[in-house]
């Protein structure tokens, strides 16, 4: 048993609720790592469970899906990795805010030397997500047109960038001149601002009239609308988040006028396997030390500054954020 930190919720709320507690870290079971961890990503899905919008984290609970570290200790079984590997994971069971943690060897992969822990941190859950939005939930083929809501965020930045070198003609949109930029830096053909501009006109006169093949949109009720207005015939709108809150109920029979489609995409069972958790970690990684992707940090905090972080993010300040384990 060691003595480690972490960041405990005890009751749902705002940034306030969240606290550094000391905590117990028993050994590593078989197949297990003990992982001294460098940085933990902080998510959207990290403020909908602190929330208490997600009732996914069982309280007093320490949330955080992913981070990256090095191992300090492998359980019986363990065949994969030994002390002092890096490696990066996503777990479903939370626990990233912690200096301290054992984790399931199956969800680890390898870092490769020569990527910074804070990018792989920062970018891998977002990285992930966006490979299969663009590879399998509605696959990017050369000359299609896509629009990417929020194109200036973390995952609509490297949709937009993967859209672009998979071929595509990619129409952004951003909420404000600073994440237009980003938009713009990460591929997007061109940027609407919605907060401002008609998106479904726009992408019209953008398209000739013919609308997106595809429409990924992780904003939510805000932009729902306008993404389902801007899909051509047999358009497929992504809706993979909803960051400015749940879509209200809508009849299905509106789909029919252009047979279009609309799918509520989770990544687990794209890497629900370990060879396809594993060969999607591999492509990302690629993607990474080859410089595709325009990875940044919007900022880095301690671990017991995590509260901070959320007040950032839910800002709409330019991330991604990381916690400094």
């Amino acid at each position: 048993m060691e003595v480690s930190e972490a960041i405990v919720i005890r009751a749902y709320g705002g940034p306030e609720v969240m606290e550094i507690e000391r905590i117990e870290v028993a050994a590593p079971g078989p197949g297990d790592l003990l992982i001294r961890q460098h940085a933990a990503s902080v998510n959207f899905h990290d403020i909908y469970v602190r929330s208490g919008s997600y009732r996914t984290l069982d309280l007093p609970g320490i949330p955080g899906l992913e981070a990256v570290g090095t191992v300090e200790t492998v359980g019986a079984d363990v065949t994969d990795f030994k002390p002092g590997d890096r490696i990066a994971y996503i777990a479903r069971n939370y626990g990233g805010y912690s200096r301290l943690r054992v984790v399931s060897a199956t969800l680890a992969v390898p870092v490769p030397a020569g990527i910074d822990d804070a990018i792989a941190a920062a970018w891998f859950l977002k990285g992930l997500t966006a490979q299969a939005l663009v590879d399998e939930v509605e696959p990017v083929r050369p000359g299609m047109a896509v629009l990417v809501q929020a194109a200036g965020g973390g995952v609509g930045q490297l949709v937009a960038r993967m859209a672009q070198l998979r071929g595509a003609k990619v129409i952004g949109t951003a909420g404000s001149p600073e994440k237009a930029a980003i938009a713009r830096v990460a591929g997007c053909d061109e940027v609407i601002h919605y907060r401002d501009e008609d998106v479904a006109s726009r992408v019209l006169a953008f398209t000739n009239g013919a609308g997106v093949a595809a429409a990924y949109d992780a904003v939510g009720g805000d932009t729902f609308e306008g993404s389902l207005a801007s899909l051509g015939v047999k358009g497929h709108l992504v809706h993979y988040g909803q960051a400015s809150g749940p879509i209200p109920p809508f009849d299905l029979s509106r789909l029919g006028a252009k047979s279009a489609k609309v799918s509520r995409p989770f990544l687990w069972p794209y890497i629900s396997t370990r060879e396809t958790l594993l060969a999607a970690a591999e492509s990302l990684f690629v993607s990474i030390a080859a410089g595709e992707l325009p990875l940044s940090l919007g900022g880095r905090f301690d671990l017991a500054e995590a509260s901070k972080a959320h007040v950032a993010l839910e800002a709409r300040a330019a991330g991604p954020f990381v916690l400094d384990c």
